[in-house]
């Protein structure tokens, strides 16, 4: 790979690596029975999408510690994009959310696989928890088999808990908010955990201790990959109410209808007077909103800056971010990807 960072070819590159994967594994599962077909295609559709971020962070991670490009450490990185899809079918089943990608979420798709059956509703829940364990399970042994030697793979395995762990403690976090007053200090913390330490610190974390970073370089990387991490969360959280569904490929009024934390919603009630918050209450949590309902959502948004202070946040996150990588004497390589990540991870138009 060339030593300039180039994020269309290091994309290819993984979905090379990730399709020949869950080409393999469909086939298997197949294999056992056709009747696990609906499943093998979901399998494969769940990876089958994104910008391959965290792969790139787990790449650079390795090479910030002077590590050359290898193959084996890409299969290694592959594994945190199938954590990503696991994480993906698991939040779209527990918010209900219809769509992905703009395709029906795993949840959705796998009601045609179960027609005949007494609940197909809840059967089709079911498939796509199965789903998103097997994706899990297959990151965890694609890491093991990626080809790196058995010392490297020990190194990182600490930081392996840690992600199943603070994922898991951040999607309960969100359950255990949602329906509550919004809070922004809450919001963050479901933030943090939820998705910006697996999105980015983590990552980082995992290829720097496969490559044998210091633990100085390892600091840096992790003062760089936290508030990175938050500051992309809180970009998704912004395209999720003003993006075109057309473009982020999920519905508009997810987060409102689903009452979730988010900061963007924490920030609005903090600012709100009695009439506004009135409205919020009015719509918080309701299935039944419309376009109408997302226009007036969106100017409530607006006259109460909330917006702007998201943005706010995620710039003063950003500037600490790249703050953080001066002065670790990593390679000019690692350092210009890096800086130029900080900025496209969270400059999303969609």
């Amino acid at each position: 790979m060339s030593e300039r960072w180039d994020a269309v070819a290091f994309r290819k590159r993984m979905d090379t690596v990730l399709h020949g994967v869950l080409a393999e594994e469909a086939e298997q599962l197949v294999g056992i029975d056709p009747a696990l077909t609906p499943m093998a295609e979901q399998l494969q559709v769940a990876a089958r999408h994104g910008k391959r971020i965290r792969a790139a962070f787990c790449y650079w991670g390795w090479r910030a510690a002077g590590q050359p490009d290898n193959d084996a450490l890409m299969r290694a990185a592959a594994s945190m994009e199938l954590v990503h899809a696991a994480a993906i079918v698991h939040d779209d089943l527990i918010d209900d959310s219809p769509l992905r990608h703009n395709l029906p979420a795993a949840h959705v798709a796998l009601r045609s696989a179960v027609t005949g059956h007494p609940r197909p509703h809840a059967a089709a829940r079911s498939l796509a928890m199965l789903v998103g364990d097997h994706l899990i399970a297959l990151a965890g042994r694609l890491f093991a088999a990626s080809g790196l030697p058995a010392a490297y793979l020990a190194r990182a395995r600490p930081i392996w808990a840690e992600l199943a762990r603070e994922v898991i403690a951040g999607e309960c976090l969100e359950i255990l908010s949602t329906g509550t007053p919004p809070d922004a200090d809450v919001s963050l913390k479901v933030v943090r955990y939820k998705t910006a330490k697996y999105t980015v610190e983590q990552p980082l974390l995992i290829g720097g201790l496969l490559a044998g970073a210091a633990p100085r370089l390892r600091a840096g990387l992790s003062a760089y990959g936290l508030p990175l991490g938050e500051a992309f969360q809180l970009r998704d959280d912004l395209l999720g109410l003003f993006g075109e569904p057309h473009r982020t490929g999920k519905a508009g009024l997810d987060d409102i209808r689903g009452h979730r934390p988010t900061t963007l919603l924490a920030k609005a009630w903090q600012a709100a007077g009695p009439a506004e918050r009135g409205r919020l209450a009015e719509v918080l949590g309701r299935r039944d909103l419309g376009e109408e309902d997302l226009r007036e959502v969106r100017e409530l948004m607006l006259e109460l800056r909330a917006p702007e202070q998201v943005e706010d946040l995620i710039a003063a996150r950003v500037a600490d971010a790249v703050g953080h990588l001066d002065g670790l004497g990593m390679p000019a390589p690692a350092r210009r990807a890096l800086t130029e990540l900080a900025r496209s991870a969270t400059d999303r138009r969609h």
